[in-house]
């Protein structure tokens, strides 16, 4: 007979807990391992390169790519679970996996929707919760015709690997969609493996962009957080308010049911952000715009915000352990991120960034300073009536990230 996971007659317990896998060494990978050491589990991380952002922080982190099965069969080897960094891991190397004995979390069923932007339409609608109008076109006429139908302009993309706008081209009228690029994105269909076709969606003109996250587990107990504002500036998350300033409570429900619905219809595990666009005055007040299923820019709030943080409700999450608390710790909490700029010496200006503001919580990822390159973000909560007084603190401090300080 067995007690809490161990036989009844061993006397010497294990000191650390399971043995979590992450494939990516990201800065989402970097943000677990602060909970997996609380927890006692112990992270261990596939990393692209010995320089990525998790490397300095899990105890092992080995060498390899997460498009060579090998590589992932190796890593997978003896860890209790399975769980990502990202979403660009081949889902019929993790149907190998599984079909091996890996405990892989969530499982590439669920994972397709967040690969795959055709996917996550079709379930979208067939879940029925609202979509922009969209098709799949595999040519130019086919583009025209749907642009012509829905209306001027359409958004193209590729259904897989894009991100932070990448993957993505606005077209204005037929003229631009019978131009070059986009039919350079068709001719080269011919020669791609992972999809066969792109996505064509109408350009939702949409007051702002809205995040609904939530965790799930495999017992089936979902929790979400409040529905949160999502600020972008060239297609990059900026700034994250939580919850969304202003928000309609019953838009706000219903956005954190669809979050709800979705992961568990889809059967997600662990944390999955709908990232929505908020229409006033249509049905729902909002629109489904794309998932990811892992920890999100958009979340990382939490981290100071909330009383369960999404990196610790992640790891509890693919463990299938009791999820924690959702709530706010202030009225208002908010992200801003900091990308690489002029300053190269993020350390030298860390002693003023903590004085200006004492409420200022830093994060940084490791990463060498590149132009355009997120390089670390500020949390901060308080009262609703300061909010302004806080996003401005943070926006000045953020500079002092990326463009130094002037003396």
């Amino acid at each position: 007979m067995r007690y809490n996971g161990y036989p009844r007659n061993v006397t010497s317990y294990p000191v650390t807990g399971p043995k979590i896998g992450v494939v990516g060494g990201g800065q989402l990978a970097r943000m677990m391992a602060p909970a997996a050491t609380e927890l006692g589990f112990d992270l261990r991380v596939l990393a692209e390169s010995p320089e990525v952002s998790a490397v300095a922080a899990a105890k092992e982190t080995p060498v390899g790519d997460y498009k060579d099965l090998e590589a992932l069969r190796e890593f997978a080897r003896d860890v209790d679970v399975l769980t990502f960094d990202h979403e660009h891991v081949p889902g019929e190397y993790l149907q190998t996996l599984m079909s091996e004995g890996v405990n892989v979390q969530p499982r590439p069923d669920a994972l397709l929707h967040a690969q795959d932007k055709i996917e996550m339409r079709k379930a979208v609608d067939r879940l029925g919760l609202p979509n922009p109008r969209w098709a799949e076109v595999t040519t130019v006429d086919e583009l025209v015709a749907f642009g012509d139908s829905s209306g001027w302009p359409v958004v193209l993309k590729t259904p897989r690997g894009g991100y932070d706008g990448k993957g993505v081209m606005v077209l204005d009228d037929a003229a631009e969609a019978r131009g070059e690029k986009p039919q350079q994105w068709f001719d080269g269909l011919a020669e791609r493996t992972d999809f066969s076709s792109l996505l064509v969606e109408e350009k939702v003109a949409f007051s702002r962009e809205l995040s609904a996250l939530v965790a799930r587990r495999d017992s089936g107990e979902v929790r979400p957080w409040p529905v949160a504002e999502s600020i972008q500036v060239n297609s990059v998350c900026d700034e994250v308010i939580a919850p969304a300033p202003g928000i309609d409570d019953a838009v706000a429900q219903r956005a954190q049911d669809a979050a709800v619905k979705l992961a568990s219809e889809l059967g997600v595990t662990g944390v999955m952000a709908a990232e929505l666009f908020e229409v006033p005055g249509s049905e729902h007040g909002f629109l489904v715009n794309e998932l990811a299923m892992r920890p999100h820019n958009s979340g990382h709030w939490t981290q100071d915000g909330s009383v369960t943080s999404q990196f610790e409700q992640h790891l509890r999450a693919v463990l299938n352990l009791p999820l924690g608390d959702t709530a706010l710790k202030g009225e208002v909490a908010l992200m801003k991120n900091f990308l690489g700029g002029a300053n190269e010496d993020l350390f030298a200006v860390l002693p003023t960034v903590l004085e200006t503001d004492a409420r200022a919580k830093v994060h940084l990822y490791g990463k060498s300073v590149r132009q355009g390159r997120k390089i670390g973000h500020i949390n901060m909560t308080g009262q609703v009536a300061e909010l302004d007084q806080l996003r401005a603190s943070a926006t000045q401090l953020a500079s002092y990230f990326t463009d130094g300080i002037d003396n």
